[in-house]
């Protein structure tokens, strides 16, 4: 494997822009289970990992941690929703150029893979719309709190190393440390 090429994608604003479709789950889902139609927007940061932005607006819409079991409710409800916000959003779109590349990338012999802080069935959701998942076939999604950032740094890590066996495209870009740099200034929904 040590000749194997792969490049990392982030998803929202890297590859596709959602048009606010996860915003409108989360609030969706806020307000079913407890009334309150939040706004991550003011609770959260772009680049945070899903399971953190629905820690984080919990805590401070209704003044307390998530028990597991209701956060794990919340989370459902808010996949639910998501697959009806995608679909229904009228701003989603994918980005110049990415129906173009991600084949030529492929055909080129890279491994293409997902570094996200959407939880794994928010990524797929996301793509699916445009018929996107096909093409990735690995990587690392906001399941807990380290993966991609610990992923963005890996692959800055081997650029810097000399070697050009691991790319990384959006989202997190290397600093001068050569670990996952700061969120690039660009809207992202979760």
């Amino acid at each position: 494997m040590a000749s194997e090429r792969a490049i990392l994608f982030d998803i929202d604003g890297t590859l596709i822009v959602t048009g606010g479709a996860g915003a409108a789950s989360w609030r969706l889902a806020f307000d079913e289970l407890y009334g309150i139609p939040a706004d991550i927007g003011k609770f959260t940061d772009a680049g945070m990992t899903d399971p953190d932005v629905g820690r984080k607006t919990f805590e401070a819409v209704l003044n307390r941690k998530p028990e597991r079991k209701e956060f794990s409710r919340l989370l459902e409800r808010r996949l639910h929703y998501l697959h009806t916000t995608v679909a229904e959003s009228k701003q989603y779109r994918v980005l110049p150029g990415v129906e173009e590349l991600l084949p030529k990338l492929i055909e080129g012999g890279y491994l293409l893979g997902l570094v996200t802080g959407n939880v794994e069935a928010a990524a797929h959701i996301k793509l699916h719309r445009a018929q996107l998942n096909r093409f990735f076939s690995f990587g690392g999604v906001g399941a807990g709190r380290r993966l991609p950032r610990d992923l963005a740094a890996g692959a800055c890590r081997v650029r810097h190393g000399g070697r050009d066996r691991l790319g990384l495209v959006g989202g997190r870009r290397c600093d001068d440390q050569g670990a996952a740099g700061r969120a690039e200034d660009r809207p992202q929904s979760h």
